[in-house]
């Protein structure tokens, strides 16, 4: 080790007795050296202090996050503040439930320690509470009371995973810190990660929706129990109940019920608490400050619910109509929901709707298991801004009948939506649903729509004309995994009069059927010209391979493309093609600095020329590369089809 390291090691070492202001007095080439030298406390202390000596910590910060998740981790983030809210979050959730991880082995002295924790709690946004790890969370109650102060202050998301039997003991501390976290803090976005409908009622119970579940509005105090909940004795037991159970919310359980369910719990070892937020903050709060009053629920304005089955569904429809500060709501199974299902959320939504109290704007379904429910669902909440549905057809239950008393015809009216994104898995897909959306929204800013396949008589043309005619003010188009080879005329017209920022054409099979490949690809990058506001161009998974030197005309004439982000990955470009793309891009170079995107191309197959490429293309470009096993078949056959 050179003796400057040794030098900057030792100022990392001691900062604490030289102070701050002394170590950022040193020259700033020096200070930029220090970087890798300081523990993650330090970094985080002195960032204020180097920026305004104009020195950046991003590259710092992601090294930690590659040290922490290996160099093959996707780095997305791309401030300082981003960087370092992820180190902080990943850090600190390793430490509070003791996970193993070698960074905080090999600095344990400066990690794990209460001073990092403080520190590293004033930065987490987004909380995961494991319910099933109730003795790590147990701490948060204990000896670490003040870190909770502080979350409840900072974090803005929290997320629910692996469920317990809710009536347990050991599920109190994690329903506890739930309760300070949305209730006392400032969190307002809840995400649901499991299956488990008792506790998404504990969740939504009072916390922005008027509806009050029945098995959660009763709390009994006993001898046996100390106090008990009657959502405990009723609803959390093992089996869940039937639909006609859960839908006769006017018949309470009668006491004998509860009782048995109790006691069955008490023979197994297993005794009956409160799950009554109120109850339990007096509980946790003794010997920690003096007793507050009652409990305020707080409200929640983003719910995502990731694995939501018929049930869970039913509970969210309960509350739908009267949620009326929820702003954005995400609705996730990992199979295709049945009709009926998505039928009652539409009547929910509908009833929000109608209440005119309603702030819903952003909805994200999936799966659903016909493209006319697209129609149904925005009918029913005419105010939703942006949608994000995915469709795949049922494999069991009925099929979609339009004719379904609780459905009503499409309106023509206008549609205030301005994000829609389509994805499709299916055989064949009917496009009049989609043109029909389309037609309806005027506004539309961003649309995209992968893997639609369609029907005999129709096609992709007639998708490309209704954008043309019908969303003049669309900034952000992306079309992937469609067949649009014959579609070039629509896509010259579309070009032609519009606003567009973004357009991305990826796995399209553009060149599939064009005769003359050459002259064809011309006619795209001439229009493409004429776009002044576009800016980000994707045409990954196209096999564009050695027309790709067509590309370079981009930047090229009077008018170059103001294009500044190029996806050329997935093309199987060979490296003698891409020196050609150089030597081309050379004459004519951009103006403005490009990131050039050519992972998964066959680089390998000449490394010599293939660097030398890169190298030119650097000077121009920012290049995103990734390694390539030309030895494996597949991929080359994948990638050559």
């Amino acid at each position: 080790m050179r003796l400057k390291d040794l030098c900057l090691r030792a100022v990392g070492g001691h900062l604490a007795v030289l102070g701050p202001p002394a170590v950022l007095d040193i020259p700033v080439l020096l200070l930029q050296d220090l970087l890798p030298h300081l523990t993650v406390c330090q970094l985080d202390e002195l960032q204020p202090g180097l920026n305004k000596r104009g020195i950046s910590t991003l590259s710092r910060w992601i090294g930690i996050i590659r040290d922490m998740c290996g160099p093959n981790h996707v780095i997305d983030v791309h401030t300082e503040e981003e960087a370092k809210h992820k180190v902080m979050r990943m850090l600190f959730v390793t430490i509070v439930y003791g996970f193993t991880n070698s960074f905080v082995e090999r600095n344990a002295t400066n990690v794990n320690t209460p001073g990092f924790l403080w520190s590293a709690a004033r930065h987490i946004r987004q909380f995961p509470l494991i319910m099933s790890l109730d003795k790590s969370l147990q701490g948060l109650t204990a000896e670490l009371w003040p870190l909770l102060n502080l979350l409840e202050k900072s974090v803005r998301t929290v997320s629910v995973s692996q469920s317990t039997h809710l009536g347990k003991r050991k599920t109190q501390t994690p329903l506890y810190v739930l309760h300070r976290l949305l209730d006392h803090g400032v969190a307002k976005s809840l995400i649901v990660d499991m299956q488990c409908p008792h506790l998404l009622a504990w969740l939504l119970h009072g916390r922005g929706s008027q509806y009050l579940y029945p098995q959660l509005r009763n709390f009994k105090h006993t001898k046996e129990a100390g106090c008990v909940s009657a959502a405990s004795a009723i609803c959390c037991g093992q089996e869940t109940r039937t639909s006609q159970e859960q839908n006769d919310q006017s018949s309470p359980r009668k006491r004998p019920k509860m009782d048995s369910v109790s006691l069955e719990n008490e023979e197994a070892g297993e005794t009956t608490h409160t799950v009554d937020p109120h109850l339990l903050c007096q509980m946790f709060n003794r010997g920690h400050g003096p007793s507050v009053g009652v409990c305020s629920l707080g409200q929640i304005e983003t719910l995502e619910i990731r694995q939501c089955g018929s049930d869970s569904l039913r509970v969210l429809n309960s509350a739908l109509p009267t949620f009326f500060c929820l702003r954005s709501l995400t609705v996730h199974s990992f199979s295709t929901f049945r009709n009926s299902d998505v039928l009652d959320l539409a009547q929910a939504l509908r009833l929000l709707s109608d209440s005119s109290l309603g702030s819903l704007a952003n909805l994200d379904i999936s799966v659903l298991p016909h493209i006319k429910l697209i129609l149904i669902l925005l009918d029913a909440s005419p105010n939703i801004t942006s949608l994000h549905v995915e469709i795949q057809s049922a494999i069991w239950g009925p099929t979609f009948s339009s004719y379904d008393p609780r459905t009503t015809e499409s309106s023509t009216s206008e549609l205030p939506l301005k994000n829609l994104t389509v994805k499709v898995t299916d055989l064949q897909t009917h496009l009049h649903p989609i043109t029909a959306v389309l037609r309806r929204s005027p506004h539309l800013s961003l649309f995209h729509i992968s893997g639609m396949r369609l029907t005999a008589g129709s096609s992709e043309s007639q998708l490309l004309t209704t954008l043309s005619e019908s969303n003049h003010f669309l900034k952000s188009l992306m079309l992937e995994d469609l067949k649009l080879s014959d579609c070039l005329p629509e896509i010259l017209k579309l070009l032609s009069d519009c606003k567009l920022e973004e357009l991305q054409l990826n796995d399209c099979r553009l060149l599939e059927k064009w005769t003359d490949k050459t002259e064809s690809l011309h006619q795209l990058v001439v229009a493409l010209k004429k776009v002044p506001s576009l800016h980000t161009l994707g045409l990954a998974q196209n096999r564009l391979a050695k027309n790709v030197c067509v590309l370079a005309e981009l930047f090229s004439g009077c008018s170059p493309s103001s294009v500044n982000h190029l996806n050329l990955n997935s093309n199987f470009i060979q490296p003698a093609d891409l020196l050609e793309f150089m030597n081309r891009l050379r004459t004519h170079h951009p103006q403005h600095q490009v990131t050039l995107d050519l992972r998964k191309n066959p680089g390998d197959r000449d490394p010599d020329t293939w660097n030398t490429a890169i190298e030119g293309l650097q000077q121009y470009c920012v290049v995103l590369v990734e390694g390539w096993i030309s030895t494996n078949t597949m991929a080359d056959h994948i990638s050559n089809m």
